[in-house]
């Protein structure tokens, strides 16, 4: 069972990588997306990638799975109806939240504020109390706690959430169990082990998260792996983590909470795969799919990662890549407003149905997509022949754009649409790069998704990040990311303390015990402890301060050394020191499982000719006029050929626009550097 499968669920697509980890061979698969059942196109896209390299789907090994299950239960509001226990006295705490307004006060001081997942209805309070210290200040009342939970038949999952409960854990302990007595068959989530860590709000509305979308990631779960056992598959299912380490299927149904962000960072993981076979450490990630796009930013092989994670208005505490998605992708539907009467793309989406005009499968919104077809930019097939472009139908729903805002020609528009489109996702890279204090000159960008490569060119036009790297597989490079990456756990707890009242030996002690608890984990999958890898981050503030700054830290690490390097973080952030004493909140230690065992591609050596693979000349709109243009075969590319722009390279699975004045360079590695001929 040599093959490792990694499946990406989008929008639109559902990419398929299948791996030989003896060889490092590739097949892929893109088939649409199923929005009714996720696990008809998953099982649609397995099957033809194992009929691709000839294998039966019981030699599978292993399937690694990014998904958006937990996402869309957020933002479509499909969510359990949730109970909460909290202590007496914290009922509304969902309700009083941060008390923040989001966006200008005027525009939004009569919005109406969204409904907490946990209805106040639906919240209970436990008689109890227990101190910042651990210690209990007022024992359970467990009488009185059956007789408010029997207020809570009907609800479908159930968070308890326990002032201080981080500090002591004896008293949710004993509310679950009560729980499970007095609602049985209610999934229950406590807080002191979705987030032990400080701030009650924060530690509440993630243990409500996770209870909201508990249920249906665990059906979604069971449905899967029952539809692929059924179809042949002997493999185990893992999951991808928001963090961008993989988990078992189980835990990950425990902890949906740590998948809200799961597919985008099944791009981030593949992306780094990539540039470091290119030899690129420090990079600017780009994925364009159908629906939206993703954008990160990776310095020295490591993604950043965050400790809130967004999901519509919605922030929760969990460990996440740094992720940031706008609504801009190739379904992206453009439009013009009565009202101001100029173009605006995005971020309604045609979808996978009924799709982009050009899919003729019902769709008459010009979309992204329409435009790039308009253009000449795309192939007459998309997904390996799965859909055949219609440019007549996108030619007209362009030109209603054109005659909307009275340009001379559906090209017009269309170079209209994709310039707003580019402008928008540049605006994204900068939120993770300039407004992060980094120069997006000093990174590489990577760019993939079905559509990345197509727009990858001018955003490094945008963004001066050279080269923009094109990898094998771009289409289905967040499936790459799945199938290249390993377990991982984490463990957390908050231990508030001034430097001035913690030793060096305490600070190695705590961090040593959650490396115990969380390496226990990936031990019971299997994972000896001599082939796991532990990373620590502790956050730190000044004394004082309402928040704090998590800096990761090497196994021995210092007092001394933690706060230098916690000032030299905050005066890169901030531009100033303070004072103050530097103080400990939380720390931090996730463990990981080895990288697999996957041999990178290798091109067979060619010279700067690239006319052996020339397929044909095609039309593109460049520069506001047409321009006759060379195609290429990407599989026929050898490494050292040298493309010029303009020019197109296709691919089963994505296209790559080279712009007049920039040349693509084939790297043996299998990917396309490309970057201003002058460099």
């Amino acid at each position: 069972m040599r093959y490792r499968l990694g499946v990406d669920v989008g929008g639109t697509f559902t990419d398929i990588l299948l791996i030989d980890q003896d060889s490092g061979r590739t097949f892929r698969a893109k088939t649409p997306s199923t929005p009714h059942d996720q696990s008809v196109g998953v099982l649609a896209g397995i099957e033809k990638a194992c009929a691709e390299a000839g294998i039966s789907l019981s030699e599978i090994g292993q399937v690694l799975h990014g998904t958006t299950v937990a996402t869309n239960a957020i933002l479509e509001g499909k969510g359990a109806r949730v109970g909460l226990v909290t202590t007496a006295g914290f009922r509304q705490v969902l309700q009083i939240a941060r008390s923040f307004v989001p966006g200008g006060l005027a525009g939004w001081i009569i919005w109406p504020k969204p409904e907490p997942l946990a209805a106040l209805e639906d919240t209970v309070e436990a008689v109890e109390r227990v101190a910042a210290d651990g210690s209990v200040v007022t024992a359970l009342d467990e009488e009185s706690l059956r007789i408010s939970l029997r207020r809570l038949k009907g609800v479908e999952a159930l968070a308890v959430s326990l002032i201080n409960s981080y500090a002591f854990d004896g008293h949710e302990r004993r509310v679950a169990e009560i729980a499970a007595e007095e609602l049985p068959g209610v999934p229950i989530s406590i807080s002191s082990e979705v987030l032990p860590e400080m701030r009650e709000y924060e530690r509440t509305i993630t243990t409500v998260v996770n209870s909201y979308v508990q249920p249906q990631v665990a059906r979604y779960m069971d449905n899967l792996a029952t539809k692929i056992a059924d179809g042949g598959v002997d493999g185990n299912l893992y999951v991808l983590r928001s963090d961008g380490g993989l988990a078992a299927a189980a835990a990950a149904a425990a902890a949906p909470v740590n998948l809200l962000l799961s597919g985008p960072a099944g791009g981030v993981a593949g992306a780094t795969w990539v540039a470091e076979q290119a030899g690129f450490p420090d990079f600017l990630t780009f994925d364009m799919g159908g629906t939206s796009t993703d954008v990160a930013l990776v310095q020295n092989l490591q993604p950043r990662t965050g400790r809130e994670t967004k999901v519509g208005d919605l922030a929760v505490r969990s460990a996440s890549v740094d992720v940031r998605t706008v609504g801009a992708g190739g379904g992206s539907i453009a439009h013009v407003p009565e009202l101001t009467r100029a173009l605006r793309v995005g971020p309604q989406s045609a979808g996978a149905v009924p799709g982009p005009a050009a899919y003729d499968r019902g769709g008459e919104d010009p979309t992204v997509t329409d435009a790039n077809v308009v253009l000449g930019y795309l192939p007459t097939q998309l997904a390996g022949g799965e859909i055949v472009m219609d440019r007549d139908r996108a030619h007209q729903a362009v030109q209603r754009i054109a005659d909307a805002m009275g340009l001379p020609s559906a090209e017009a528009a269309a170079q209209g649409i994709v310039d707003i489109v580019n402008e928008n996702m540049f605006g994204a890279l900068r939120l993770v790069s300039v407004q992060q204090g980094f120069d997006p000159r000093d990174f590489a960008l990577v760019a993939f998704g079905g559509a990345g490569p197509l727009h990858a060119n001018a955003l490094g036009r945008l963004t001066g990040s050279w080269p923009v790297i094109i990898p094998p597989s771009p289409g289905v490079l967040c499936a790459y990311g799945d199938a290249t990456t390993s377990l991982r756990d984490e463990a957390a707890r908050t231990h508030i303390r001034r430097f001035s009242r913690l030793t060096d030996a305490e600070l190695a002690d705590l961090l040593a015990e959650l490396a115990e608890t969380a390496a226990a984990t990936l031990e019971a999958e299997g994972i000896d402890r001599a082939a796991q890898t532990v990373t620590y981050q502790v956050d730190v503030r000044y004394h004082g301060q309402g928040f704090e700054i998590p800096i990761t830290v090497e196994p021995g690490t210092g007092l001394d050394a933690l706060g230098k390097s916690f000032d030299a973080e905050h005066e890169r952030l901030f531009s100033f020191l303070l004072g103050n004493e530097h103080e400990l909140v939380s720390a931090r230690a996730a463990v990981s499982g080895p990288r697999p065992n996957v041999q990178p591609a290798a091109l067979a050596e060619g010279t700067e000719d690239a006319s052996a693979a020339v397929t044909g000349t095609h039309k593109v709109w460049v520069e506001g006029g047409w321009a006759e243009t060379s195609v290429y075969d990407r599989s026929k590319l050898l490494a050292g050929n040298i493309v010029q722009g303009p020019a197109i390279v296709v691919e089963m699975d994505s296209t790559t626009l080279v712009l007049p004045g920039h040349a693509a360079f084939a790297h043996e590695s299998g990917c396309l550097l490309i970057s201003p001929v002058e460099a």
